[in-house]
Parts: C-alpha cells; structure tokens; sequence
C-alpha cells in the first residue's frame, strides 16, 4: 500500500514541474494507443528582410594617361568596374561623384578639374554623361542571384586646361531598393 502511494506522489509531483509550454500541447489519440496516433499543430514564422549585395571588380582604377591623340579627341575612353547585384528585391543602380571637383596633387595642376570630365556609359564608346555630386539613375531590376552591369569611362581633356599632375575622384555606386 505504501508503494502504490508514493508512486501516485511522483507521478503528482512530475505533472507540477512539468513547463507551462508542455502542459499547453494536448493530443487525444484517434484510437486507442498503440495503434492509433496522435498529432499536435504547431506554427512557425520568420520575417525575411529585403537584402541587398554589391560588389565591384575594382574599387581603384588607374586610367592610362592621355596621349596627344587624345587631347586632339578631347578625350580617352577607358573600360570601367563591373558591378555585381545580388538581392532578393527589386533593386536600383545609381552613380555619382564624391566631390564637384576631381582632387589635384602636383606643381602647377588644375585645381578646378570638373567631375563632369569623368563620364560613363553601360555601352563602351556611346551614350556618356558626366558624372555630377546627385545620385543618377544607372539601371533597375528584380530580385537577382547575380545581375553583371558594366561601365566604360571617358575622360574629357582639354589642352589649354588640363595641365600636368596627378588627379583622382571618388565614384559612388549605390544599390537601393524601391
């Protein structure tokens, strides 16, 4: 008689213990155990973010320097980066300068080169605009495991204002998202 009491106390103790999560899962088997079975729903969820990756071949480019040829043209056409997007969103590709000027380093060098000499294109050898300080619009697309967009350069150059020295502007890529 003693045994039969203290298992009824474990028993009674176990169920007190017992977490308030696992008490609130309850199952009523379809028939008799063993042969019946018992199910319990439960849910899960998980909120995705809208994430966003852009990658450039190069983030410091070396131009070569113009020639006679190319200051007779007015300019020198260059390949630029290749920007890699990856997102799982409808996406934006934007392009500017860091600064209005480029930054002059060297006796005599023009102090005032516009970033608007620096001009890009998606298609090598047509449709070039100057690069300014605003955010422009390069190109758009949807969620991507990996959408390539390349650049191509000119730069503009002039004979009677362009003087020797070292030049160099900052691009700004920007990846958004609508």
């Amino acid at each position: 008689m003693k045994r039969s009491c203290a298992a009824a106390v474990v028993v009674a103790a176990l169920g007190v213990g017992a977490p308030r999560g696992a008490r609130a899962q309850t199952c009523t088997p379809a028939a008799p155990l063993p042969t019946g079975s018992c199910s319990v729903n439960a849910s899960a969820s998980i909120t995705i973010p809208k994430v966003l990756q852009l990658t450039l071949s190069t983030i410091s480019q070396t131009l070569a320097a113009p020639t006679e040829a190319a200051f007779d043209a007015g300019h020198q056409d260059a390949t630029g980066p290749v920007a890699t997007v990856r997102t799982n969103a409808g996406w934006n590709l934007q392009i500017n300068a860091a600064a209005a000027t480029w930054t002059a380093s060297g006796a005599g060098a023009r102090a005032n080169k516009p970033a608007a000499d620096l001009q890009w294109s998606n298609v090598s050898g047509s449709g070039y605009a100057g690069l300014t300080t605003s955010a422009t619009a390069v190109t758009a697309g949807t969620a991507t495991i990996a959408t390539n967009v390349s650049f191509f350069y000119r730069v503009l150059y002039g004979w009677t204002v362009d003087t020797p020295g070292t030049y160099s502007l900052v691009v700004v890529f920007t990846l958004t998202t609508p």
